[in-house]
């Protein structure tokens, strides 16, 4: 399995677009919701998919994992930033359901790519 393009990569699709529904969630909150948690929670979200993209153009398995790691990071982060929307009525349970579920997806499939890449390079070694 090899990928030509980051947009053939499911994970990055799954990253964008949860980052995109994010983005259209907290866009109809409040002044203060905005400023303060919706800042937040948009940056993580944005940094999943950001990280992978930058990791994937270093061209170097190494590189690549760092910023695989760096992705996990922002998945969690926004898990947290999930829950404290959620605690502050920002979210309700049904929008949290399905925001936490697509973003334990990516962070599964983020998982599965990150031991791919560590495959790769060993077949590699063994050229």
């Amino acid at each position: 399995m090899s990928y030509y393009n980051l947009e053939d990569l499911e994970v990055y699709q799954l990253a964008e677009s949860f980052s995109d529904e994010v983005w259209f969630l907290v866009h109809g909150w409040d002044y203060f919701a905005k400023d303060t948690v919706g800042k937040q929670i948009v940056r993580s979200a944005d940094s999943i998919g950001a990280n992978i993209a930058e990791g994937y153009g270093r061209y170097h398995y190494k590189e690549n994992r760092n910023f695989c790691y760096f992705s996990r990071g922002s998945i969690i982060e926004t898990k947290g930033w999930l829950k404290r929307s959620k605690a502050r009525g920002l979210l309700s349970e049904g929008q949290f359901n399905i925001l936490f579920e697509k973003l334990q997806t990516i962070h599964l499939k983020l998982n599965a790519y990150l031991k791919f890449i560590g495959k790769s390079n060993i077949n590699k070694a063994d050229q």
